[in-house]
C-alpha cells in the first residue's frame, strides 16, 4: 500500500508543479504584452510633457502635466493657434510647449505688441493671451523658412520663446506631437483648445 500511496502522490506533485509553472509563464507573458504595448502607446502614439513655468498661462498653468497626440500631424501640418510639445531647437534633449503662431514661408512682424502674418495691416487675434503684452513687444520681423515654426507662449510677458532663442525656427521633424489634454493636477484636467 505505501508504494501504491508514493505513485500518485508524486504524479499530484508534478502536475502541481506544472500548474504553477503554466501560471507563472501567464503572469510573464501578461506583463511583457503590457510592457510592449505601453513602450508602443509612449514611442508612436502620445508624448507626455510638463510645463514647469508660467510661460503658457493661462492656457496651461505652471506644474500642469498633458498628454500629446505623436499622431496629430501625419496627415495636416500644424495649424497657426495649435499648442504643440517640441524639442527646443538651442537644446534638442529639453521638450518645450508652445503655440503655433508662423507658419513655413511666412513673414511674421511684431510690433506694440501686435502680430501681423505677410504686412497684413490687421493683427492677428490672440485671444489667449494671459494679459496685455508690454514686455518684448518688438519691432521683430520673421521670415520663417519652409518646413519651420515661429513659436510663441501665451504668456508674452514671460515667455522664453522664439523672440529671444539663438535657433528661432522650429522645424517639423522637431515637433513631436499636439497637445491634446492636461491631465494632473486633476482640478485642471481638460482638453486644450
Amino acid at each position: 500500500m505505501n508504494v501504491q500511496n508514493t505513485k500518485p502522490a508524486k504524479g499530484a506533485a508534478k502536475q502541481q508543479t506544472e500548474s504553477i509553472l503554466r501560471e507563472v509563464v501567464s503572469w510573464v507573458l501578461t506583463f511583457v504584452i503590457a510592457l510592449l504595448v505601453a513602450l508602443l502607446l509612449k514611442n508612436y502614439v502620445i508624448i507626455n510633457a510638463d510645463v514647469p513655468t508660467g510661460s503658457m498661462e493661462n492656457t496651461i498653468m505652471p506644474g500642469n502635466r498633458l498628454i500629446g497626440s505623436r499622431l496629430a500631424y501625419l496627415k495636416d501640418p500644424p495649424k497657426r493657434g495649435d499648442v504643440v510639445i517640441f524639442r527646443y531647437p538651442d537644446n534638442e534633449e529639453e521638450l518645450y510647449v508652445k503655440r503655433v503662431v508662423g507658419l513655413p514661408g511666412e513673414t511674421v512682424t511684431i510690433e506694440d505688441g501686435s502680430i501681423y502674418i505677410n504686412d497684413s495691416a490687421t493683427p492677428l487675434a490672440e485671444p489667449y493671451l494671459k494679459e496685455n503684452w508690454f514686455v518684448a513687444t518688438g519691432p521683430f520681423r520673421f521670415e520663417i523658412p519652409d518646413d519651420a515654426y515661429l513659436m510663441l507662449g501665451d504668456n508674452r510677458n514671460d515667455s522664453w520663446d522664439a523672440r529671444y532663442w539663438e535657433n528661432t525656427y522650429v522645424t517639423s521633424d522637431k515637433i513631436l506631437g499636439k497637445a491634446v489634454i492636461i491631465y494632473w493636477p486633476f482640478q485642471d484636467f481638460g482638453k486644450l483648445d
